[in-house]
């Protein structure tokens, strides 16, 4: 068994993962890191429920705030940069935490990437507008470029099969043929995952409060700051979109709103999928207090 710990706090939006990371931290006397995929952004702070600036100074935090909008991020290079942060904090740490929505940023950290992951609309558009102004040469001298071990196994006649590869290169910043690899080296730390099992109408109407507060503190103010730079992938997220629709008179306020609550109800649900068909995570019991309590209890049967 590894003499390190990394205790996981996953699931969905307005679950309660950031109060019950802070508690552990605190109890364990251990810093923070997120695997929140858009709480890396320092521009984009209410949108994301990133935790209060006095969540902040309980707890030693990275991965918030720790990058600009305008910086190309992906699962790939947070995948290097939370290992090597991890092994340097273990070095005096017995125990971390990990916390975030983001399932696959989650498993890059702890097992390392393997599974391919989601393409966007918006990148899928774009290499089928190449292909559909340049050909399949085009796209055969971007694969080259990009992945050439996997331009020399795939069928160079396939264009659905090149265009899956350069998706995946773009998304992941890895290369297609890294994702292809069966086994994947264990890495020198054990992980206890949990995650707050609610009742979907509860978790629903959590959402939707949220939603609400996010309006009162000054949503909509940050997200008019943001504008401008609309078009970044940083931004085509819930709860900036919608608002920059109703900017362009393409909604009202109410129905923007609406539509924020909408979508991130929508995103629960595919975050619920994620870490519902893993038999790893440990489901904390909501209607029981408190949760710390019942991880701690949890973590003292099962971590050695």
């Amino acid at each position: 068994m590894n003499s390190k710990k990394l205790i996981v706090i996953g699931g969905p939006t307005a679950s309660g993962k950031t109060t019950l990371s802070i508690e552990l931290a605190q109890y364990f006397n251990c810093p923070i890191l997120s695997a929140d995929s858009r709480q890396f952004y320092r521009e984009m702070s209410i949108g994301t429920a990133k935790p209060t600036p006095a969540e902040l100074e309980q707890v030693q935090h990275y991965f918030i705030n720790s990058r600009s909008i305008h910086d190309d991020y992906s699962v790939g290079d947070y995948e290097r940069d939370a290992l090597a942060l991890t092994m340097e904090l273990f070095k005096t740490n017995d125990y971390l935490i990990l916390v975030g929505g983001s399932g696959l940023f989650i498993d890059a950290l702890t097992i390392g990437l393997n599974e391919f992951p989601p393409i966007s609309d918006a990148t899928k558009a774009y290499f089928k507008s190449i292909y559909q102004k340049e050909g399949l040469a085009k796209l055969q001298a971007l694969l080259k470029e990009a992945d050439p071990d996997y331009y020399e196994l795939v069928d160079l006649e396939n264009p659905v099969r090149i265009l899956r590869a350069l998706e995946v290169c773009k998304e992941s910043g890895n290369t297609f043929t890294s994702f292809r690899s069966k086994a994947l080296p264990p890495r020198p730390f054990e992980s206890t995952y949990f995650a707050l099992d609610w009742e979907r109408s509860v978790l629903y109407d959590r959402i939707n409060k949220r939603v609400d507060q996010m309006i009162q503190f000054g949503l909509l103010e940050e997200a008019k700051t943001l504008y401008p730079h609309r078009a970044l992938n940083a931004l085509q997220t819930v709860g900036y979109k919608e608002l920059f629709e109703y900017m362009d008179n393409q909604l009202t306020l109410d129905e923007a709103i609406d539509l924020i609550k909408r979508n991130s109800r929508r995103y629960a649900k595919r975050q619920m999928t994620w870490f519902k068909r893993s038999n790893k995570y440990h489901w904390l019991d909501t209607h029981t207090n408190p949760y710390l309590e019942s991880a701690l209890n949890y973590i003292k049967k099962t971590v050695r």
